[in-house]
């Protein structure tokens, strides 16, 4: 085990592949010399010249399109959007084209690119840089939907990304870049894409989360486990593939389910995982009623302090515990 960044994690992810697999490149604004607009890819270009990590001209259309069309005749693209709101643009290229293909070629297409979306609010960026729009690509047949909360996570779930033969939106938290933890040096480690992973045991209430939210929930259920509250803390990792078993047996060895994330409430993705758990044999062993906590429905505001409210705090994820367990 290597102690490492979130933003570093992703870095080396990348560059084992391509080391391993001619055929994967780099592309995206500003990823080259520069570096990447949150560092991410400083020095790759030095490694692999301008052939391997290529800057785009500022369309995400055109490079989402690019991409596409390169996984198809047999490379293997990563394409770096700038921000994670900028995927409304490319949204042709990626639903229409790359997630349908394989599908109206009778799997004699396949699409192996890799969308990395740097999502979520919390650097003061505002309204149109600071959106969590997982829910929208998980809805597309054909996509496959990534949120690792740990740098670990974030290179055995890349590189398993990297070498998947349909497209995968990779969305990268920003405000985690900096987070450190143990990443295994193997080059070999993989984490399988849809392979959900409990990051603290419990028995009297389930919280299912991911990415940004997921350090904050494991910080309050190692808090309240000195309440006596056994919290458990389980993170799906991969929303499409989703690792249904892993939640339905936790919420049925609890009997109470949290749900916590920061995309908008209405319409997201929490909605799906409740419907996962009323839909099956868990249902009937709930105790109290099911409480998401997500971001409100509103534009993230600019005002520090308004942007720190509109996502779920420690606080609120605390009384959300306090009130399915009567306390």
């Amino acid at each position: 085990m290597k102690e490492m960044t979130y933003k570093d994690a992703v870095k080396t992810a990348m560059c084992e592949e391509m080391r391993r697999d001619e055929n994967v490149f780099l592309m995206g604004e500003d990823v080259g010399i520069y570096g990447g607009a949150f560092g991410v890819s400083v020095g790759m270009f030095e490694e692999f010249g301008k052939d391997r990590v290529r800057d785009t001209p500022i369309s995400e259309a055109a490079i989402v399109g690019a991409a596409a069309g390169a996984a198809v005749t047999g490379m293997r693209p990563i394409v770096e959007i700038m921000f994670m709101d900028f995927t409304t643009i490319a949204m042709d290229s990626l639903v229409n084209q790359a997630a349908k293909m394989r599908y109206m070629f009778g799997g004699k297409a396949k699409v192996p690119m890799v969308l990395r979306c740097p999502g979520g609010s919390g650097t003061g960026a505002a309204a149109q840089h600071s959106q969590s729009l997982e829910a929208w690509f998980c809805h597309v047949p054909g996509l496959k939907v990534v949120v690792p909360g740990t740098p670990k996570d974030a290179k055995g779930l890349l590189k398993a990304a990297i070498r998947d033969n349909n497209p995968v939106v990779f969305v990268e938290q920003k405000t985690l870049y900096k987070v450190k933890g143990p990443v295994p040096e193997d080059e070999d480690f993989i984490i399988p894409l849809g392979e959900g992973e409990i990051k603290h045991e419990g028995k009297d209430v389930t919280i299912v989360s991911y990415g940004r939210m997921l350090p904050r929930v494991i910080k309050v259920a190692e808090e309240m486990e000195k309440e006596g509250v056994s919290i458990e803390v389980v993170d799906p990792r991969t929303l499409v593939p989703l690792d249904k078993e892993m939640i339905i047996n936790s919420v049925k060895k609890t009997g109470r389910l949290i749900l916590v994330n920061e995309a908008a409430k209405t319409g997201g993705y929490l909605g799906e995982i409740a419907s996962v758990v009323t839909e099956s044999e868990a249902f009937d062993y709930l105790d109290s009623p099911i409480i998401r906590l997500a971001g409100l429905d509103v534009p993230i505001p600019y005002n520090p302090e308004l942007e720190k409210a509109v996502v779920p705090s420690e606080e609120q994820i605390k009384s959300a515990v306090n009130k399915t367990l009567n306390r």
